[in-house]
């Protein structure tokens, strides 16, 4: 047994001085740099670093943390890190576990989007991203398998997760109106004590007992709610937060493009519940139909870079803030401009991120194993698997095929395929991609590359 284990139940200040913060300093720069592969992939890795290899931190609180910041809009791997850091070394802790899982990302999607800003026109860069979008159609539809083989275990979740897609692909109710009504009902039906609302476990219940046996219930002293404290906590990251983005509306205007991105990102920060994937089809549609900042395509195209970079797949985000200020620069730089607008999407993305776990955190921490609360989880999980595949067709239908159009009858508000644009490399090469994900279990970053290959095989050989 560690000293850690040893000192934990004599010692309940483990949590913030049993690890130094400069080993934990290099241990989640190695999560960060390690976080490929969407939230399933980042929590994992997080948790076989945190809990099994360093034993910081006991099963039951990572999962009901995991279980917190699954409710929660944004992405959930980050929060995650936030609250852990948090744990273990105060809000200093929250601040470098949350800030440094995001920063290999934004690193990564800016480079990565200087490159695509100047040369994506270019036939290699092109052909580049031909591939990885097909290969990320797979990978889109491996996650509502994924994510629906653990949610949609009754036919209740099964209702839930159905009624989720009519509404959202037919009807094009909002998202947040989708995530609220699911976690009424789970919250209700929990409280009623129907089975079908209990928990969703995440794994790893083998190890349950020795890990928790570690670090027993001993709250510390900063982890116990405040009122005070969380006073000031939520006027400190409030004003971080809006006051950014009032001072661009005031001294921009509303119909700058500084000012939109704020706002837009900002009401984002308050809906994306269940991850990226559930709220990508939505910020697509906006940013590309409404806003016109990008298209579809270079929508996937952005989704492929947060697919092979480290970091949440929210980052997106950031391409697409960069892409927006890029095209409407005004007088100054459009790559200057593009870089402070991927940065000012990426803040206002994240910046609320702190705010739930250090205000929310505390009354969490007293809060396990209450039931509704799991029973509202257990049903907006199930709602996201909805959402997700409404991603996923939505992601099709602008891969397969060159064309869509609008369906606006009796009610219904959808997006129809022309069935003669369809385009047969991009559908073999997402066909070849989903049998090497399915079939062959091959990882995510093998089949994005050899899908590149294949797009600038396809360009060289006159097929694209």
């Amino acid at each position: 047994m560690t000293d850690l284990t040893a000192n934990t139940k004599r010692n309940p200040e483990i949590y913030t001085h049993g690890v130094s913060f400069n080993e934990a300093f290099v241990v989640w720069l190695r999560v960060a740099i390690l976080s490929f592969g969407g939230p399933a992939g980042q929590i994992a890795v997080m948790h076989q670093i945190i809990v099994e290899e360093k034993k910081w931190i006991s099963e039951g609180r990572f999962l009901h943390a995991l279980n917190y910041c699954m409710l929660l809009p944004g992405p959930e791997a980050q929060q995650l890190a936030t609250y852990i850091g948090w744990l273990l070394h105060r809000t200093a802790g929250g601040l470098m576990a949350g800030g440094l899982f995001v920063l290999p990302g934004v690193i990564a999607i800016m480079a990565l989007s200087y490159i695509y800003a100047a040369y994506g026109n270019v036939g290699f860069v092109e052909a580049l991203f031909f591939g990885l979008k097909a290969a990320v159609l797979a990978i889109v539809v491996q996650a509502v398998v994924r994510v629906g083989k653990r949610a949609l275990r009754n036919r209740v979740m099964i209702a839930i997760a159905a009624a989720a897609f009519v509404g959202i692909f037919f009807f094009a109710v909002p998202f947040p109106v989708i995530i609220i009504a699911a976690g009424i009902i789970g919250f209700a039906g929990a409280r009623l004590g129907r089975p079908e609302f209990a928990a969703i476990e995440h794994g790893g219940g083998a190890n349950a007992a020795v890990i928790d046996s570690m670090l027993g219930d001993a709250m510390p002293e900063h982890v116990k709610p405040n009122a005070a404290r969380t006073l000031r906590v939520t006027a400190v990251w409030l004003a971080l937060w809006l006051v950014p983005v009032a001072a661009l509306l005031i001294g921009l205007g509303p119909d700058n493009v500084f000012s939109q991105i704020a706002i837009f990102f900002s009401k984002m920060a308050m809906v994306t519940f269940g991850g990226a994937y559930a709220v990508l089809a939505y910020v697509a549609q906006q940013a590309a139909d409404y806003y016109h900042w990008v298209t579809p395509r270079e929508m996937l195209d952005g989704l492929g870079m947060a697919e092979t970079t480290p970091g949440p797949l929210i980052m997106v985000l950031q391409f697409v803030g960069f892409m927006a200020a890029f095209r409407d620069a005004g007088g100054v730089p459009p790559m200057l401009a593009a870089t402070l607008g991927g940065l000012l999407a990426t803040w206002v993305t994240f910046a609320p991120c702190f705010l739930w776990i250090f205000a929310g955190a505390p009354y969490i921490e007293t809060m396990r194993g209450n039931k509704a609360l799991a029973g509202a989880l257990s049903a907006i999980t199930a709602a996201v698997v909805g959402v997700i595949l409404n991603l996923s067709i939505w992601f099709a239908l602008h891969t397969v095929f060159r064309q869509t159009f609008e369906v606006r009858r009796f009610g219904f508000a959808f997006d129809a395929p022309v069935l003669s644009s369809v385009d047969a490399p991009a559908l073999m090469l997402a066909i070849a991609a989903a049998i090497a994900v399915f079939r062959f279990k091959v990882g995510m970053v093998p089949v994005l590359a050899a899908s590149c290959v294949a797009g600038v095989v396809l360009r060289l050989t006159g097929v694209i």
